[in-house]
Parts: C-alpha cells; sequence; structure tokens
C-alpha cells in the first residue's frame, strides 16, 4: 500500500507562487508514474502534470509554461512549482501515483492541500 502525503498548499496573491510537495511511502518514484490533480467544487478532478517513470512531463495547457513538476527519487518526493498563479488555479490539489503491472493497476491518491490565490 503506498501512502501519499501532500503539503504546501495555501493563500497567496494572483502573481505569487507556491510549492507543493508529495512524500510517498517508500521507494516508489522509479516505478510509478506521479501527478498532479485539482478540483473544484461540482468540478470533475482535473490533471494538471504529470512525471512519468522514465522522467518525461506533460502538463495541461492551462498550466504551461507557469507550473513545473519535478521529483527527488532520493527523497521519495514529488514537486510542483506553481509560478505566476491565478485566481482560476483555486482548487484542492492531489498527488497521484499510478503503475500497470500486466492487468493490475495500481493508483493511489493522497489526502489533497488546499491553495488559494486571490485576486
Amino acid at each position: 500500500q503506498v501512502q501519499l502525503v501532500e503539503s504546501g498548499g495555501g493563500l497567496v496573491q494572483t502573481g505569487e507562487s507556491l510549492r507543493l510537495s508529495c512524500a510517498a511511502s517508500g521507494n516508489i518514484l522509479s516505478m510509478y508514474g506521479m501527478g498532479w490533480y485539482r478540483q473544484t467544487p461540482g468540478k470533475q478532478r482535473e490533471l494538471v502534470a504529470v512525471i512519468i517513470a522514465g522522467g518525461g512531463t506533460n502538463y495541461a495547457d492551462s498550466v504551461k509554461g507557469r507550473f513545473t513538476i519535478s521529483r527527488d527519487n532520493a527523497k521519495n518526493t514529488v514537486f510542483l512549482q506553481m509560478n505566476s498563479l491565478k485566481p482560476e488555479d483555486t482548487a484542492v490539489y492531489y498527488c497521484n501515483a499510478r503503475r500497470t503491472v500486466g492487468a493490475t493497476r495500481y493508483n493511489y491518491w493522497g489526502q489533497g492541500t488546499q491553495v488559494t490565490v486571490s485576486s
């Protein structure tokens, strides 16, 4: 069982930055694709950024050029650097770890961290 613990959320003003962290239990980052998702009330959870086991990254169009996902395998931690924040970035941000081994899919979520951007 993989446990994910997010931290780093908070209240900031438009244009400011935050860095989210996701600490994973165990040495999993080299085996799992890691991602950040976000969700606002009444809406579906949406992908923000992912980093695959091989190191490749992908971003939602709305955050390209502003957000950067990275990881520190030695610390079992994934980061989301968020710059030039906008009010529409306000959401609960969730860390995700997923892996498929044969016919078995592993999918884990953290508890979420609130990010609020004031205008």
